[in-house]
């Protein structure tokens, strides 16, 4: 099969890059993703209480607004079936092809292609080769001795098993951060007792979630200049207040703490528990989570949470560090994903034979997130150092697809690679000025590799915006 452009992964990143594609009159691409249908994340995670922490009205394609949004905070059902019908109005299902995994990619250098192949053996020859798989998809599970002597039903929040009920049953979660939040308040009710393993605090604030008004989505519809005013509004509010805080800004990060510290002590009346859930690194140095849920489901009597660590799974129970044994019929493990090394999944051989595995083994980085030095015609949609603590990722997305676009219309029909002086350079701004923010505080996080932050932007959104959009072309190659 000969295309022009392959497009791997059917997400948020996939699917805007294909949209602006066809919008441009280019039907000559293909986008194939391992699962059965688009959505990425959105496909994928189905567990209880699954929703954004972006508002709604800024996770969505600023080019195909939905004004009717259920919840100011999206639930999972309705983000799928954003994209599905995204993928719909656009034309892009027939672009799609599905349960197609790619086993490899070969770039030769003579005739300037891709040569991919699929899991099912299909060739792909292409010039273009595009990555929007995302970060957050590899589900990680601790190391725990005598993991695999449990009996019970245990699997990842990310792989949820809707066949397991958990109606009266002792139910343990592993993990307290950002999916074990939206899991824990929907299974409390539900089950006899329910234990979290904790391993470390996390800063968390109120969320404000309610149901939009009929009224709120007809004016949505009707004035869609009301509901673009509206998702400034909330752009502005991550820009110009939680950016600071990332940055470790005094008083804004004061401000934000206090509102944290408050949320916790209006519901847990518990002295020690208030103690075990209060941070001892600075906010924003990890992700900041937010819940309007998670406190009064932890205070509830059917929950206990643990924070002495985990020493070994049983044939029934967990063993914590301090030795006591608590006995549980379903363990699930909310203990996030694995993040580096970045594109594991993808074996990628560049114009010099080596592999992308190998070109990053001191940790991924790329110019502008969007290509790095000897992949020519490889561009990255949500790649290294592109990653955002405070405002929505389809933003940034929406600049990274204009700046391929421009570098796919410089190629023309050769090749385009950008210079290894260029990406060094930019990557060596990228650890200066991430040094100085928060992330680097701590010594470990999903943020980082072998010691470097891989994973985030150091500036605001609008600088990345700015510069993805308009990349440089003297900082490129073209043959």
């Amino acid at each position: 099969m000969h295309i022009l452009t392959l497009i791997i992964g059917a997400g948020f990143a996939g699917l805007c890059m294909g949209a602006q594609l066809k919008r441009r009159g280019d039907d000559d691409f293909l986008i194939v993703d391992k699962a059965s249908g688009a959505g990425g994340t959105w496909r994928h995670n189905t567990y209880p209480g699954a929703e954004c922490d972006v508002p709604s009205a800024l996770y969505s394609y600023s080019f195909a607004p939905n004004p009717t949004w259920d919840f100011k905070w999206a639930k999972q059902p309705q983000i799928l079936n954003y994209l599905e019908n995204f993928s719909n109005d656009e034309g892009l299902r027939a672009h799609c092809r599905f349960n197609a995994q790619v086993s490899g990619a070969v770039f030769d250098e003579a005739a300037k292609r891709w040569t991919v192949i699929l899991s099912d053996g299909t060739l792909v020859i292409c010039q273009f080769l595009i990555s929007a798989v995302g970060q957050l998809h590899h589900p990680r599970f601790g190391d725990f001795k005598g993991q695999n002597d449990f009996k019970g039903a245990q699997f990842h929040s990310a792989q949820w098993d809707h066949k397991v009920d958990l109606t009266h049953k002792n139910v343990a979660v592993i993990g307290n951060a950002a999916s074990a939040i939206q899991l824990i308040p929907e299974l409390q009710p539900v089950v006899k007792s329910l234990t979290v393993y904790q391993r470390s605090a996390n800063w968390i604030i109120p969320k404000g979630d309610r149901p939009y008004s009929k009224f709120e989505k007809w004016l949505a519809v009707k004035v869609p200049s009301i509901a673009k005013l509206y998702r400034g509004s909330i752009w502005a509010a991550g820009e110009f207040f939680l950016y600071p805080v990332i940055q470790g800004k005094g008083l804004r990060s004061k401000i934000l703490a206090a509102v944290s510290k408050a949320h916790m002590r209006k519901v847990i009346k518990d002295p020690q528990m208030r103690k075990a859930l209060t941070p001892h690194y600075p906010i924003g140095a990890k992700r900041v989570l937010l819940s309007d849920k998670i406190y009064p489901a932890l205070a509830s009597a059917n929950v206990e949470l643990v924070t002495t660590g985990l020493e070994r799974f049983t044939v029934c129970a967990i063993i914590d560090a301090a030795g006591e044994t608590r006995s549980h019929d379903i363990i699930i493990h909310a203990t996030g994903f694995i993040t580096n090394p970045f594109l594991k999944e993808l074996n990628i051989k560049g114009a010099k034979g080596q592999t992308l595995k190998q070109h990053w083994g001191e940790g991924a980085s790329a110019y502008l997130g969007l290509m790095t030095h000897g992949f020519p015609n490889l561009f990255m949609l949500y790649g290294p150092n592109t990653n955002t603590g405070h405002t929505s990722i389809i933003y940034k997305i929406e600049a990274q697809v204009q700046g391929v676009l421009k570098l796919m219309r410089q190629a023309q029909n050769g090749a385009i690679d950008v210079k290894e002086s260029a990406e060094i350079e930019f990557d060596a701004e990228m650890q200066r000025r991430l040094s100085r923010m928060t992330w680097a505080e701590i010594d470990a996080s999903w943020y980082q590799d072998k010691g470097r932050l891989t994973n985030n932007w150091p500036g605001p959104s609008r600088e990345y915006s700015r510069r993805a959009r308009s990349p440089k072309f003297s900082d490129f190659n073209l043959s």
